[in-house]
Protein backbone atom coordinates (compact mmCIF):
# COMPACT_ATOMS: atom_id res chain seq x y z
CA UNK A 1 0.00 0.00 0.00
CA UNK A 2 1.22 3.40 -0.80
CA UNK A 3 2.13 5.90 1.87
CA UNK A 4 -0.04 9.06 2.32
CA UNK A 5 2.78 11.13 0.49
CA UNK A 6 2.41 8.76 -2.08
CA UNK A 7 -1.36 8.99 -2.19
CA UNK A 8 -1.34 12.77 -1.64
CA UNK A 9 0.79 13.04 -5.09
CA UNK A 10 -1.26 10.43 -6.91
CA UNK A 11 -1.56 11.33 -10.75
CA UNK A 12 -4.71 12.30 -12.38
CA UNK A 13 -5.77 10.95 -15.75
CA UNK A 14 -5.03 14.07 -17.89
CA UNK A 15 -1.55 13.82 -15.91
CA UNK A 16 -0.58 10.55 -17.63
CA UNK A 17 2.63 10.64 -20.21
CA UNK A 18 0.53 8.52 -22.22
CA UNK A 19 -2.34 11.10 -22.63
CA UNK A 20 0.03 13.43 -24.85
CA UNK A 21 -0.24 10.74 -27.49
CA UNK A 22 -3.76 10.06 -27.22
CA UNK A 23 -5.84 12.74 -25.99
CA UNK A 24 -5.17 15.88 -27.82
CA UNK A 25 -8.05 16.52 -30.25
CA UNK A 26 -5.38 17.42 -33.00
CA UNK A 27 -4.35 15.43 -36.21
CA UNK A 28 -1.77 13.51 -34.45
CA UNK A 29 -4.05 12.77 -31.92
CA UNK A 30 -6.64 11.43 -34.42
CA UNK A 31 -3.98 9.31 -35.91
CA UNK A 32 -2.80 7.71 -32.79
CA UNK A 33 -6.41 6.96 -32.13
CA UNK A 34 -7.55 5.69 -35.37
CA UNK A 35 -4.76 3.50 -35.22
CA UNK A 36 -5.89 2.36 -32.07
CA UNK A 37 -9.04 1.24 -33.51
CA UNK A 38 -7.29 -0.03 -36.71
CA UNK A 39 -6.48 -3.19 -33.71
CA UNK A 40 -9.82 -3.79 -32.59
CA UNK A 41 -9.31 -0.93 -29.64
CA UNK A 42 -12.11 1.11 -28.72
CA UNK A 43 -11.91 4.39 -26.72
CA UNK A 44 -12.96 2.41 -23.70
CA UNK A 45 -9.70 0.55 -23.45
CA UNK A 46 -7.38 3.55 -23.38
CA UNK A 47 -9.21 6.55 -22.08
CA UNK A 48 -8.17 7.78 -18.61
CA UNK A 49 -5.87 4.62 -18.15
CA UNK A 50 -2.47 3.79 -17.47
CA UNK A 51 -0.52 2.08 -20.60
CA UNK A 52 1.69 -0.36 -19.45
CA UNK A 53 4.56 -1.71 -21.79
CA UNK A 54 5.24 -5.05 -21.05
CA UNK A 55 9.15 -5.61 -22.92
CA UNK A 56 9.29 -9.60 -23.60
CA UNK A 57 12.89 -10.75 -24.05
CA UNK A 58 11.15 -14.25 -25.37
CA UNK A 59 12.47 -15.92 -28.78
CA UNK A 60 13.23 -19.53 -30.19
CA UNK A 61 16.60 -19.35 -29.28
CA UNK A 62 16.21 -18.23 -25.51
CA UNK A 63 15.02 -21.24 -23.56
CA UNK A 64 15.49 -19.70 -20.20
CA UNK A 65 12.58 -17.54 -21.48
CA UNK A 66 10.27 -20.04 -22.95
CA UNK A 67 7.42 -19.77 -20.91
CA UNK A 68 7.30 -15.88 -21.69
CA UNK A 69 4.62 -15.99 -24.35
CA UNK A 70 2.08 -17.19 -21.92
CA UNK A 71 3.53 -15.16 -19.01
CA UNK A 72 2.95 -12.29 -20.98
CA UNK A 73 -0.63 -13.06 -20.86
CA UNK A 74 -0.55 -13.40 -17.15
CA UNK A 75 0.93 -9.96 -16.84
CA UNK A 76 -1.58 -8.45 -19.24
CA UNK A 77 -4.28 -9.87 -17.45
CA UNK A 78 -3.35 -8.54 -14.14
CA UNK A 79 -3.07 -4.94 -15.71
CA UNK A 80 -6.19 -4.92 -17.13
CA UNK A 81 -7.99 -5.84 -14.01
CA UNK A 82 -6.01 -2.82 -12.63
CA UNK A 83 -7.75 -0.51 -14.32
CA UNK A 84 -4.36 -0.33 -17.02
CA UNK A 85 -3.77 -1.24 -20.95
CA UNK A 86 -1.39 -3.29 -21.51
CA UNK A 87 0.88 -3.36 -24.65
CA UNK A 88 3.50 -6.23 -25.55
CA UNK A 89 6.51 -4.89 -26.90
CA UNK A 90 9.46 -7.34 -28.01
CA UNK A 91 12.64 -6.83 -26.78
CA UNK A 92 16.35 -7.97 -27.79
CA UNK A 93 16.49 -11.51 -26.57
CA UNK A 94 20.23 -12.14 -25.33
CA UNK A 95 20.53 -16.03 -24.69
CA UNK A 96 23.34 -16.78 -22.97
CA UNK A 97 23.24 -20.45 -24.55
CA UNK A 98 23.16 -19.43 -27.72
CA UNK A 99 24.91 -16.12 -28.45
CA UNK A 100 28.31 -15.75 -29.81
CA UNK A 101 30.69 -14.68 -29.06
CA UNK A 102 29.00 -14.14 -25.85
CA UNK A 103 25.95 -12.62 -24.86
CA UNK A 104 27.25 -9.61 -23.08
CA UNK A 105 28.80 -8.24 -26.04
CA UNK A 106 24.85 -7.41 -26.67
CA UNK A 107 24.02 -6.69 -22.83
CA UNK A 108 24.40 -2.56 -23.60
CA UNK A 109 22.66 -2.99 -26.68
CA UNK A 110 19.52 -4.27 -25.10
CA UNK A 111 19.77 -1.66 -22.51
CA UNK A 112 19.38 1.04 -25.33
CA UNK A 113 17.24 -1.16 -26.84
CA UNK A 114 14.37 -1.17 -23.51
CA UNK A 115 14.94 2.70 -22.78
CA UNK A 116 14.70 3.82 -26.22
CA UNK A 117 11.59 1.74 -26.43
CA UNK A 118 10.06 2.82 -23.24
CA UNK A 119 10.78 6.39 -24.11
CA UNK A 120 9.93 6.47 -27.63
CA UNK A 121 6.19 4.65 -26.87
CA UNK A 122 3.04 6.21 -25.58
CA UNK A 123 3.53 3.96 -21.81
CA UNK A 124 3.42 5.40 -18.50
CA UNK A 125 4.25 2.60 -16.96
CA UNK A 126 6.36 -0.83 -17.75
CA UNK A 127 6.40 -4.20 -16.55
CA UNK A 128 10.46 -6.03 -17.35
CA UNK A 129 10.41 -10.18 -18.44
CA UNK A 130 13.90 -11.39 -18.08
CA UNK A 131 16.23 -13.78 -16.33
CA UNK A 132 18.59 -15.25 -18.58
CA UNK A 133 22.36 -13.94 -17.38
CA UNK A 134 22.62 -10.30 -18.99
CA UNK A 135 18.79 -9.82 -19.39
CA UNK A 136 18.12 -8.70 -16.07
CA UNK A 137 21.03 -6.26 -15.57
CA UNK A 138 20.51 -4.79 -19.02
CA UNK A 139 16.31 -4.30 -19.02
CA UNK A 140 17.64 -2.34 -15.15
CA UNK A 141 19.88 -0.30 -16.78
CA UNK A 142 17.78 0.91 -19.73
CA UNK A 143 14.88 1.02 -17.49
CA UNK A 144 16.45 3.46 -15.23
CA UNK A 145 17.61 5.28 -17.67
CA UNK A 146 14.24 5.82 -18.74
CA UNK A 147 12.53 5.87 -15.31
CA UNK A 148 9.14 5.27 -15.61
CA UNK A 149 7.60 3.78 -13.37
CA UNK A 150 8.69 -0.20 -13.29
CA UNK A 151 8.77 -3.72 -12.02
CA UNK A 152 11.21 -6.72 -13.43
CA UNK A 153 9.53 -9.80 -13.57
CA UNK A 154 12.41 -12.54 -13.22
CA UNK A 155 11.80 -15.76 -15.39
CA UNK A 156 12.82 -18.09 -12.27
CA UNK A 157 14.80 -21.28 -11.87
CA UNK A 158 13.85 -24.44 -13.75
CA UNK A 159 13.23 -27.72 -12.59
CA UNK A 160 16.00 -29.86 -11.18
CA UNK A 161 17.85 -31.39 -13.47
CA UNK A 162 18.25 -35.66 -12.74
CA UNK A 163 20.40 -38.72 -14.53
CA UNK A 164 20.50 -42.04 -13.12
CA UNK A 165 19.03 -41.31 -9.97
CA UNK A 166 21.46 -37.64 -9.14
CA UNK A 167 20.05 -34.58 -8.94
CA UNK A 168 22.05 -32.20 -11.72
CA UNK A 169 22.64 -28.71 -11.75
CA UNK A 170 23.10 -26.73 -15.06
CA UNK A 171 26.46 -25.64 -15.78
CA UNK A 172 27.83 -26.81 -12.45
CA UNK A 173 27.46 -30.65 -13.33
CA UNK A 174 28.19 -29.92 -16.84
CA UNK A 175 31.72 -29.38 -15.68
CA UNK A 176 32.09 -31.45 -13.46
CA UNK A 177 31.42 -34.92 -15.38
CA UNK A 178 33.01 -33.20 -18.46
CA UNK A 179 36.09 -34.07 -16.70
CA UNK A 180 34.97 -36.96 -15.79
CA UNK A 181 34.38 -37.86 -19.14
CA UNK A 182 38.18 -36.53 -20.46
CA UNK A 183 39.15 -38.62 -17.97
CA UNK A 184 37.37 -42.02 -18.60
CA UNK A 185 35.54 -42.32 -15.99
CA UNK A 186 31.61 -42.51 -17.45
CA UNK A 187 30.80 -43.35 -21.17
CA UNK A 188 29.42 -41.77 -24.34
CA UNK A 189 26.02 -42.80 -23.50
CA UNK A 190 26.15 -41.37 -19.77
CA UNK A 191 27.12 -38.01 -21.38
CA UNK A 192 24.33 -38.35 -23.87
CA UNK A 193 21.74 -39.28 -20.91
CA UNK A 194 22.70 -36.28 -19.41
CA UNK A 195 22.20 -33.70 -22.40
CA UNK A 196 18.86 -34.92 -21.93
CA UNK A 197 18.34 -34.70 -18.25
CA UNK A 198 20.22 -31.67 -17.05
CA UNK A 199 17.31 -29.15 -18.61
CA UNK A 200 13.86 -30.18 -18.09
CA UNK A 201 12.01 -27.20 -18.26
CA UNK A 202 11.56 -23.42 -19.22
CA UNK A 203 13.24 -21.22 -16.50
CA UNK A 204 17.16 -20.45 -16.66
CA UNK A 205 20.24 -22.44 -14.27
CA UNK A 206 18.36 -23.46 -10.94
CA UNK A 207 22.38 -23.38 -9.20
CA UNK A 208 23.45 -20.14 -7.67
CA UNK A 209 24.75 -18.95 -11.09
CA UNK A 210 24.45 -15.42 -12.73
CA UNK A 211 21.03 -16.06 -13.40
CA UNK A 212 19.88 -16.47 -9.95
CA UNK A 213 22.38 -14.08 -8.70
CA UNK A 214 21.07 -11.19 -10.69
CA UNK A 215 17.16 -11.63 -10.31
CA UNK A 216 17.88 -11.99 -6.53
CA UNK A 217 20.07 -8.52 -6.45
CA UNK A 218 16.58 -7.34 -8.75
CA UNK A 219 14.66 -8.09 -5.28
CA UNK A 220 17.28 -6.77 -3.10
CA UNK A 221 17.13 -3.24 -4.69
CA UNK A 222 13.35 -3.61 -4.62
CA UNK A 223 12.53 -3.59 -8.45
CA UNK A 224 10.72 -6.63 -8.23
CA UNK A 225 7.64 -7.83 -6.05
CA UNK A 226 8.94 -9.34 -2.61
CA UNK A 227 9.91 -13.15 -3.38
CA UNK A 228 9.86 -13.16 -7.06
CA UNK A 229 12.98 -13.93 -7.88
CA UNK A 230 12.85 -17.54 -5.96
CA UNK A 231 9.50 -18.80 -7.67
CA UNK A 232 10.38 -22.16 -9.94
CA UNK A 233 9.66 -21.34 -13.49
CA UNK A 234 6.61 -23.50 -13.90
CA UNK A 235 5.40 -23.33 -10.51
CA UNK A 236 2.10 -22.03 -10.28
CA UNK A 237 2.85 -18.87 -7.98
CA UNK A 238 5.25 -18.10 -10.63
CA UNK A 239 1.51 -16.98 -12.93
CA UNK A 240 0.45 -15.97 -9.79
CA UNK A 241 3.65 -13.45 -9.71
CA UNK A 242 2.91 -12.09 -12.83
CA UNK A 243 -0.74 -10.90 -12.72
CA UNK A 244 0.44 -9.69 -9.47
CA UNK A 245 2.92 -7.28 -11.11
CA UNK A 246 0.61 -6.54 -13.54
CA UNK A 247 -2.14 -5.19 -10.99
CA UNK A 248 0.45 -3.76 -8.80
CA UNK A 249 2.45 -1.29 -11.71
CA UNK A 250 -0.42 0.70 -12.35
CA UNK A 251 -0.65 1.27 -8.73
CA UNK A 252 2.87 2.76 -9.40
CA UNK A 253 1.58 4.94 -12.17
CA UNK A 254 -0.48 6.80 -10.30
CA UNK A 255 1.40 6.83 -7.22
CA UNK A 256 4.96 8.11 -9.91
CA UNK A 257 6.81 5.41 -7.78
CA UNK A 258 9.98 5.50 -10.34
CA UNK A 259 12.83 3.32 -10.28
CA UNK A 260 15.19 6.78 -8.82
CA UNK A 261 13.32 6.71 -5.67
CA UNK A 262 13.44 2.74 -5.46
CA UNK A 263 17.75 2.17 -6.48
CA UNK A 264 19.36 4.10 -4.12
CA UNK A 265 22.94 3.72 -3.07
CA UNK A 266 21.58 2.03 0.36
CA UNK A 267 19.60 -0.11 -2.19
CA UNK A 268 22.63 -1.22 -4.08
CA UNK A 269 24.58 -1.61 -0.58
CA UNK A 270 21.52 -4.44 0.12
CA UNK A 271 21.80 -5.79 -3.62
CA UNK A 272 25.92 -6.41 -2.37
CA UNK A 273 25.07 -8.17 0.84
CA UNK A 274 22.30 -10.48 -0.52
CA UNK A 275 24.58 -11.06 -3.23
CA UNK A 276 27.27 -11.87 -0.48
CA UNK A 277 25.19 -14.01 1.34
CA UNK A 278 23.78 -16.26 -1.97
CA UNK A 279 27.25 -17.09 -2.79
CA UNK A 280 26.92 -14.89 -5.95
CA UNK A 281 28.30 -15.33 -9.08
CA UNK A 282 31.44 -13.22 -9.76
CA UNK A 283 29.24 -11.51 -12.75
CA UNK A 284 27.39 -9.88 -9.61
CA UNK A 285 30.09 -7.44 -9.55
CA UNK A 286 30.23 -5.85 -13.33
CA UNK A 287 26.64 -5.99 -13.79
CA UNK A 288 26.20 -4.08 -10.18
CA UNK A 289 28.43 -1.60 -11.01
CA UNK A 290 27.18 -0.65 -14.17
CA UNK A 291 23.22 -0.70 -13.07
CA UNK A 292 24.29 1.26 -9.87
CA UNK A 293 25.75 3.98 -12.11
CA UNK A 294 22.68 4.31 -14.07
CA UNK A 295 20.79 5.33 -11.06
CA UNK A 296 23.75 7.80 -9.96
CA UNK A 297 25.27 5.51 -7.31
CA UNK A 298 28.38 5.37 -7.43
CA UNK A 299 29.36 1.62 -6.32
CA UNK A 300 32.82 0.21 -7.22
CA UNK A 301 35.10 -2.84 -6.59
CA UNK A 302 35.46 -1.14 -2.93
CA UNK A 303 31.81 -1.59 -1.80
CA UNK A 304 31.97 -5.42 -2.78
CA UNK A 305 35.50 -5.76 -0.80
CA UNK A 306 33.65 -4.40 2.35
CA UNK A 307 30.97 -6.38 2.06
CA UNK A 308 32.96 -9.42 1.50
CA UNK A 309 34.46 -8.74 5.16
CA UNK A 310 31.54 -8.96 7.19
CA UNK A 311 28.66 -10.83 5.34
CA UNK A 312 29.23 -14.17 5.51
CA UNK A 313 27.92 -16.91 2.79
CA UNK A 314 24.69 -18.65 3.81
CA UNK A 315 22.80 -19.97 1.04
CA UNK A 316 23.78 -23.75 0.49
CA UNK A 317 23.37 -23.88 -3.52
CA UNK A 318 25.89 -24.68 -5.79
CA UNK A 319 28.49 -24.15 -6.56
CA UNK A 320 29.32 -22.60 -3.15
CA UNK A 321 27.42 -24.66 -1.40
CA UNK A 322 27.79 -28.37 -1.33
CA UNK A 323 24.35 -29.88 -2.07
CA UNK A 324 20.85 -27.63 -3.20
CA UNK A 325 19.50 -26.07 -5.72
CA UNK A 326 17.37 -23.14 -6.13
CA UNK A 327 14.04 -25.04 -5.94
CA UNK A 328 15.27 -26.49 -2.77
CA UNK A 329 15.94 -22.77 -1.62
CA UNK A 330 12.47 -21.41 -2.98
CA UNK A 331 10.96 -24.16 -0.51
CA UNK A 332 13.38 -23.42 2.76
CA UNK A 333 12.09 -19.73 2.68
CA UNK A 334 13.84 -18.46 -0.76
CA UNK A 335 15.23 -14.90 -0.85
CA UNK A 336 12.49 -13.43 1.81
CA UNK A 337 13.80 -15.48 4.42
CA UNK A 338 17.59 -15.69 3.32
CA UNK A 339 16.86 -11.20 3.92
CA UNK A 340 15.02 -11.64 7.26
CA UNK A 341 17.79 -13.66 8.61
CA UNK A 342 20.10 -11.42 7.64
CA UNK A 343 18.83 -8.52 9.57
CA UNK A 344 21.14 -5.70 10.95
CA UNK A 345 23.25 -6.10 7.85
CA UNK A 346 20.59 -4.49 5.52
CA UNK A 347 19.19 -1.38 5.36
CA UNK A 348 15.88 -2.31 5.74
CA UNK A 349 13.92 1.25 5.57
CA UNK A 350 14.67 1.48 1.75
CA UNK A 351 11.83 1.50 -0.35
CA UNK A 352 10.68 -1.20 -2.65
CA UNK A 353 8.25 -1.51 -5.81
CA UNK A 354 5.43 -2.38 -3.55
CA UNK A 355 5.52 0.74 -1.75
CA UNK A 356 6.58 -0.61 1.33
CA UNK A 357 10.32 -0.73 2.90
CA UNK A 358 12.27 -3.34 2.39
CA UNK A 359 11.81 -4.55 6.16
CA UNK A 360 7.91 -4.56 6.01
CA UNK A 361 8.10 -6.78 3.06
CA UNK A 362 10.56 -9.44 4.91
CA UNK A 363 8.98 -9.20 8.15
CA UNK A 364 7.12 -12.42 8.13
CA UNK A 365 9.44 -14.25 5.99
CA UNK A 366 10.32 -17.63 8.04
CA UNK A 367 12.60 -19.66 6.94
CA UNK A 368 12.08 -24.18 6.87
CA UNK A 369 15.17 -26.15 6.39
CA UNK A 370 18.55 -24.17 8.25
CA UNK A 371 21.01 -26.49 6.09
CA UNK A 372 19.32 -24.77 2.92
CA UNK A 373 19.59 -21.23 4.23
CA UNK A 374 21.96 -21.27 7.28
CA UNK A 375 21.93 -19.05 10.03
CA UNK A 376 24.24 -16.29 10.48
CA UNK A 377 26.64 -18.37 12.75
CA UNK A 378 26.87 -21.53 11.00
CA UNK A 379 27.74 -20.36 7.62
CA UNK A 380 28.74 -22.08 4.41
CA UNK A 381 31.47 -19.89 4.30
CA UNK A 382 32.71 -17.26 7.17
CA UNK A 383 33.38 -14.10 4.40
CA UNK A 384 31.52 -13.23 1.39
CA UNK A 385 31.25 -15.40 -1.98
CA UNK A 386 33.39 -13.04 -3.98
CA UNK A 387 37.17 -11.44 -3.16
CA UNK A 388 38.63 -8.27 -4.83
CA UNK A 389 42.33 -8.75 -5.17
CA UNK A 390 45.25 -6.19 -6.55
CA UNK A 391 48.69 -6.24 -7.36
CA UNK A 392 51.01 -5.54 -9.96
CA UNK A 393 49.23 -8.14 -12.24
CA UNK A 394 45.90 -6.35 -11.84
CA UNK A 395 46.30 -2.32 -10.57
CA UNK A 396 42.54 -1.87 -11.09
CA UNK A 397 41.69 -5.39 -9.26
CA UNK A 398 40.44 -8.33 -10.51
CA UNK A 399 37.89 -11.45 -8.69
CA UNK A 400 38.20 -14.48 -7.37
CA UNK A 401 35.14 -16.83 -5.61
CA UNK A 402 36.84 -18.07 -2.98
CA UNK A 403 33.98 -19.87 -1.58
CA UNK A 404 34.05 -21.97 -4.73
CA UNK A 405 37.39 -22.99 -4.76
CA UNK A 406 39.98 -26.06 -3.34
CA UNK A 407 41.03 -23.94 0.15
CA UNK A 408 44.39 -25.14 -0.72
CA UNK A 409 44.92 -22.46 -3.87
CA UNK A 410 44.00 -19.03 -1.58
CA UNK A 411 47.81 -18.62 -0.98
CA UNK A 412 49.84 -19.57 -4.02
CA UNK A 413 53.06 -19.55 -5.58
CA UNK A 414 53.67 -20.81 -9.07
CA UNK A 415 54.91 -20.79 -12.59
CA UNK A 416 52.68 -19.03 -15.44
CA UNK A 417 51.63 -21.11 -18.30
CA UNK A 418 50.13 -18.09 -20.73
CA UNK A 419 48.02 -18.46 -23.53
CA UNK A 420 47.56 -15.63 -26.35
CA UNK A 421 43.98 -16.83 -27.46
CA UNK A 422 41.06 -19.42 -26.45
CA UNK A 423 41.85 -21.96 -29.25
CA UNK A 424 45.46 -22.23 -28.74
CA UNK A 425 44.84 -22.85 -24.49
CA UNK A 426 42.02 -25.39 -26.27
CA UNK A 427 44.33 -26.93 -27.67
CA UNK A 428 46.94 -27.00 -25.58
CA UNK A 429 45.00 -28.33 -22.63
CA UNK A 430 44.09 -31.48 -24.81
CA UNK A 431 47.96 -32.26 -25.45
CA UNK A 432 48.95 -35.13 -23.14
CA UNK A 433 52.69 -33.88 -23.77
CA UNK A 434 51.73 -30.41 -22.59
CA UNK A 435 54.41 -29.46 -19.95
CA UNK A 436 52.69 -28.59 -16.53
CA UNK A 437 51.93 -29.67 -13.38
CA UNK A 438 49.02 -28.77 -10.66
CA UNK A 439 51.04 -26.20 -9.78
CA UNK A 440 51.34 -24.10 -12.55
CA UNK A 441 50.00 -20.92 -12.83
CA UNK A 442 47.11 -21.07 -16.06
CA UNK A 443 46.84 -17.79 -17.96
CA UNK A 444 44.70 -16.88 -20.67
CA UNK A 445 44.90 -12.89 -22.00
CA UNK A 446 43.09 -11.22 -24.83
CA UNK A 447 39.85 -12.73 -23.42
CA UNK A 448 38.45 -9.13 -22.17
CA UNK A 449 35.91 -6.51 -22.44
CA UNK A 450 37.95 -5.62 -25.84
CA UNK A 451 39.77 -8.55 -26.14
CA UNK A 452 37.09 -11.17 -26.10
CA UNK A 453 35.79 -9.34 -27.60
CA UNK A 454 32.84 -8.83 -25.18
CA UNK A 455 34.31 -10.41 -22.38
CA UNK A 456 33.21 -14.48 -22.92
CA UNK A 457 33.13 -16.43 -19.94
CA UNK A 458 36.21 -18.19 -20.66
CA UNK A 459 37.76 -17.85 -17.51
CA UNK A 460 36.92 -21.04 -15.94
CA UNK A 461 40.21 -22.65 -18.17
CA UNK A 462 39.79 -26.91 -18.55
CA UNK A 463 42.28 -28.27 -16.51
CA UNK A 464 44.86 -29.84 -19.11
CA UNK A 465 43.84 -33.68 -19.65
CA UNK A 466 47.01 -34.98 -18.16
CA UNK A 467 46.52 -33.60 -14.75
CA UNK A 468 42.34 -34.79 -14.70
CA UNK A 469 43.48 -38.11 -15.79
CA UNK A 470 45.58 -37.80 -12.46
CA UNK A 471 43.41 -36.38 -10.33
CA UNK A 472 43.74 -33.28 -10.40
CA UNK A 473 40.22 -31.36 -10.56
CA UNK A 474 41.45 -27.61 -9.49
CA UNK A 475 44.17 -25.32 -10.02
CA UNK A 476 45.10 -21.54 -10.35
CA UNK A 477 43.73 -20.45 -13.66
CA UNK A 478 44.04 -16.34 -14.71
CA UNK A 479 42.30 -14.23 -17.36
CA UNK A 480 40.74 -10.84 -18.45
CA UNK A 481 37.79 -13.09 -19.09
CA UNK A 482 34.49 -13.50 -17.03
CA UNK A 483 32.76 -17.34 -16.23
CA UNK A 484 29.85 -18.67 -15.71
CA UNK A 485 28.04 -18.18 -12.25
CA UNK A 486 27.59 -21.89 -12.39
CA UNK A 487 31.23 -22.33 -12.53
CA UNK A 488 33.91 -22.75 -9.82
CA UNK A 489 37.48 -23.31 -9.02
CA UNK A 490 40.31 -21.29 -8.48
CA UNK A 491 39.87 -18.98 -10.80
CA UNK A 492 40.78 -15.20 -10.65
CA UNK A 493 38.80 -13.24 -13.57
CA UNK A 494 38.07 -10.00 -14.81
CA UNK A 495 41.92 -8.58 -14.77
CA UNK A 496 41.86 -4.80 -14.92
CA UNK A 497 43.12 -3.18 -17.05
CA UNK A 498 42.77 -5.85 -19.78
CA UNK A 499 45.42 -7.12 -21.76
CA UNK A 500 44.16 -6.11 -25.21
CA UNK A 501 44.98 -2.50 -23.71
CA UNK A 502 48.35 -3.02 -22.32
CA UNK A 503 47.61 -4.13 -18.69
CA UNK A 504 50.18 -6.18 -17.30
CA UNK A 505 48.56 -9.28 -17.92
CA UNK A 506 49.93 -8.54 -21.69
CA UNK A 507 53.58 -8.82 -20.39
CA UNK A 508 53.44 -12.09 -18.36
CA UNK A 509 55.54 -14.60 -20.22
CA UNK A 510 55.51 -18.38 -19.95
CA UNK A 511 57.90 -19.52 -16.02
CA UNK A 512 57.35 -15.94 -15.00
CA UNK A 513 56.37 -16.57 -10.99
CA UNK A 514 52.37 -15.77 -9.94
CA UNK A 515 51.62 -14.86 -6.52
CA UNK A 516 48.44 -14.63 -4.89
CA UNK A 517 47.31 -14.33 -1.25
CA UNK A 518 43.47 -14.17 -0.76
CA UNK A 519 43.83 -13.59 2.58
CA UNK A 520 45.81 -10.58 1.96
CA UNK A 521 43.76 -9.22 -1.18
CA UNK A 522 46.80 -9.42 -3.13
CA UNK A 523 48.09 -10.73 -6.94
CA UNK A 524 51.27 -9.71 -8.22
CA UNK A 525 53.84 -10.98 -11.25
CA UNK A 526 57.06 -11.52 -9.47
CA UNK A 527 59.69 -9.64 -11.13
CA UNK A 528 60.94 -6.27 -10.44
CA UNK A 529 58.84 -2.48 -11.93
CA UNK A 530 61.97 -2.06 -14.20
CA UNK A 531 61.42 -5.41 -15.76
CA UNK A 532 58.19 -4.48 -15.97
CA UNK A 533 58.46 -1.51 -17.45
CA UNK A 534 60.52 -2.77 -20.16
CA UNK A 535 58.53 -5.67 -21.31
CA UNK A 536 55.44 -2.09 -21.46
CA UNK A 537 57.75 -0.50 -23.79
CA UNK A 538 57.77 -2.75 -26.16
CA UNK A 539 54.22 -4.40 -26.27
CA UNK A 540 52.41 -3.84 -29.24
CA UNK A 541 48.93 -3.42 -29.62
CA UNK A 542 46.63 -6.00 -31.24
CA UNK A 543 44.49 -5.49 -34.26
CA UNK A 544 40.83 -4.07 -33.42
CA UNK A 545 38.24 -6.48 -34.11
CA UNK A 546 35.31 -4.69 -35.65
CA UNK A 547 35.83 -1.77 -38.52
CA UNK A 548 32.14 -0.68 -38.53
CA UNK A 549 28.41 -1.80 -37.44
CA UNK A 550 27.55 -2.39 -33.40
CA UNK A 551 31.00 -3.90 -33.04
CA UNK A 552 32.64 -0.80 -33.78
CA UNK A 553 30.69 1.17 -31.58
CA UNK A 554 31.52 -0.79 -28.65
CA UNK A 555 34.74 -1.51 -29.31
CA UNK A 556 35.03 2.97 -29.01
CA UNK A 557 32.62 2.84 -25.93
CA UNK A 558 32.76 -0.05 -23.74
CA UNK A 559 34.41 0.32 -20.41
CA UNK A 560 36.60 -1.33 -18.35
CA UNK A 561 35.45 -4.27 -15.85
CA UNK A 562 36.53 -2.98 -12.73
CA UNK A 563 34.07 0.30 -14.03
CA UNK A 564 30.91 -2.33 -15.32
CA UNK A 565 31.80 -2.72 -18.89
CA UNK A 566 29.01 0.30 -19.58
CA UNK A 567 29.14 2.84 -22.62
CA UNK A 568 31.55 5.97 -21.41
CA UNK A 569 28.64 7.92 -23.11
CA UNK A 570 26.05 6.17 -21.11
CA UNK A 571 27.11 7.77 -17.61
CA UNK A 572 24.93 10.07 -15.82
CA UNK A 573 27.95 12.63 -15.75
CA UNK A 574 26.88 12.98 -19.64
CA UNK A 575 23.79 15.06 -18.65
CA UNK A 576 20.29 13.54 -17.86
CA UNK A 577 18.56 11.45 -20.65
CA UNK A 578 16.75 12.64 -23.47
CA UNK A 579 13.59 14.67 -22.87
CA UNK A 580 10.18 13.41 -23.77
CA UNK A 581 9.53 12.75 -27.70
CA UNK A 582 8.53 15.42 -29.79
CA UNK A 583 4.48 14.51 -30.67
CA UNK A 584 4.04 16.59 -33.73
Amino acid sequence: MASNEQSAARKRPEDLRSARWFAPDDLRGFGHRSRLMQMGYSPQDWVGKPVIAILNTWSDTNPCHGHFKQRAEDIKRGVLQAGGFPIELPALSVSETFLKPTSMLYRNMLAMDAEEMIRAHPVDGVILMGGCDKSTPALLMGATSANLPTIFVPAGPMLRGNWHGKELGSGSDAWKFWDERRAGNITQQDWNEMEGGIARSAGHCMTLGTASTMTAIAEAIGMTLSGASSIPATDSAHIRMCANAGRRVVDMVWEDLVPTRIQTRPAFENAITVAMAMGCSTNAIIHLIAQARRAGADIGLDDFEKASRRVPVLANIRPSGDRYLMEDFYFAGGLRGLMNRLGDHLHRDCLTVEGKTLGEVVADAKIYNDDVIRPLDNPVYAEGALAVLRGNLAPDGCVIKPSACDPRFLRHSGPALVFDSYPEMKAAVEDDTLDVTADHVLILRNAGPLGGPGMPEWGMLPIPRKLVKQGVRDMVRISDARMSGTSYGACILHVAPESHIGGPLALVRTGDIISLDVAARTINIEITAEELAARRAAWQPPEPHYHRGYGWIYSQHVQQANEGCDFDFLRTEFGPAAGEPAIY
